[in-house]
């Protein structure tokens, strides 16, 4: 199950009560306990994460709701995968631990740094399959790990440049202002661009604190194989857009032959074209639902070389074209 620590609603009731609404009430039909509130002990599914962040926006008449949030957490939410980055040697090596180690506060989302010439890009994603939309939830993520570069680099630090997956909830100013940075709205990835030598930075590294939070967080994190499904969909991803997500390229990147991947993917009850056809879907959903990405260039971000074979996909998938699906969620998304 896809779950996160009751630390990431630290600060939620009292956010939620100064804004003018119940968060009993909120937490309730979340299903969520309000005594595991703040407990790096305790779980959430982050399926009622995203719900009772997302219904805190709507029921306060917040648009900022979750960059608000973010400025109540930072670093300690993350228990001992934060001690042991804080007390990594660099900054590298701190952003190495929420890559490898992030897991153990919650398997539902993911940090990865990806090196870009003279820049780097710290990428948040959520790794949940068809995840509900989730804007207010990204920008709360996003706000937690802008508080944790000012811990690592100091408290004026300011990005490069913020973007974001959907479009924006306040005027843009107000991103500019709350990050420091410019913000790039409907991107289609989550995520901060920073100098890549700031990567190199030094830390007050200490030996023993570090060695025992790594001690500790192999112990309990989940380090079971994922499914040959699970493991393919995030390079699909990647290769869609070149038209390069066939099975004879997937499979070199696993070092398999063709037909052991097929064979493989069989004995898990799916199909590679299945697995294509999925991601497509949920890329399809979310890009017309918090982006205003032209239809040709959605298409051909899924690897389709016509538009009109988008239009066909859609509506197998949805009932409906891509115009229409964007209309009513986009009409659904202002009365929230």
């Amino acid at each position: 199950m896809s779950v996160i620590r009751g630390t990431s609603l630290t600060g939620f009731p009292a956010l939620v009560t100064e804004l003018g609404a119940d968060p009993d009430a909120l937490l309730s039909r979340a299903g969520i306990h309000r005594a595991d509130i703040g407990r790096f002990d305790a779980f959430l599914t982050y399926l009622a994460f995203i719900n009772v962040v997302e219904s805190a926006a709507a029921a306060t008449r917040s648009p900022s709701f979750g960059r608000q949030l973010g400025r109540r957490q930072g670093i300690e939410i993350l228990g001992p995968v934060g001690v042991a980055a804080r007390t990594a040697g660099s900054v590298a090596d701190a952003l190495g631990i929420f890559e490898q180690y992030l897991a153990a506060y919650s398997p539902a989302i993911a940090v990865t740094v990806h090196r870009e010439g003279g820049t780097a890009f710290v990428e948040f994603k959520v790794l949940l399959e068809h995840p509900p939309a989730h804007p207010q939830t990204t920008e709360l993520s996003l706000g937690v790990m802008l508080r944790v570069f000012r811990f690592l680099f100091g408290a004026g630090y300011s990005p490069t440049a913020v973007d974001l997956s959907h479009p924006p909830l306040t005027p843009p100013e107000e991103y500019r202002e709350f990050f420091s940075c410019t913000p790039r709205f409907g991107s289609t990835r989550a995520g901060f661009t920073i100098p890549a030598r700031d990567l190199d930075r030094p830390l007050a590294r200490d030996e023993m604190a570090h060695r025992v939070m790594l001690e500790y967080l192999d112990s309990v994190i989940d380090r079971r194989r994922p499914t040959m499904a699970s493991s393919i969909r995030e390079l699909i991803r990647q290769l869609l857009p070149a038209g390069a997500a066939t099975v004879p390229v997937v499979a070199d990147q696993f070092r398999l032959h063709p037909k052991a991947l097929r064979r493989r993917l069989v004995a898990e009850g799916t199909t590679f074209n299945a697995v294509v056809d999925d991601v497509r879907r949920e890329l399809a959903e979310r890009y017309l639902r918090d982006t205003d990405m032209t239809f040709s260039h959605l298409a051909r971000e899924l690897g389709y070389a016509e538009q009109s074979v988008l239009s066909r996909s859609c509506r197998r998938w949805f009932g409906a074209g891509p115009a229409a699906l964007r209309s009513t969620w986009h009409a659904e998304a202002r009365q929230v």
